[in-house]
């Protein structure tokens, strides 16, 4: 039983820090967007 979980435990934290390593990625696109209305609207 302490394998299954310790196997389960492993799946999940590379998950984790693929979702991290996503939502960082999304982070920049967004503040890219905001980036460029700003410039636009400052015209």
């Amino acid at each position: 039983m302490k394998k299954i979980a310790a196997v389960f435990l492993l799946i999940l934290s590379g998950y984790v820090l693929v979702g991290c390593n996503t939502m960082h990625g999304f982070g920049k696109d967004v503040e890219k967007v905001g980036d460029k209305i700003q410039e636009k609207s400052a015209r």
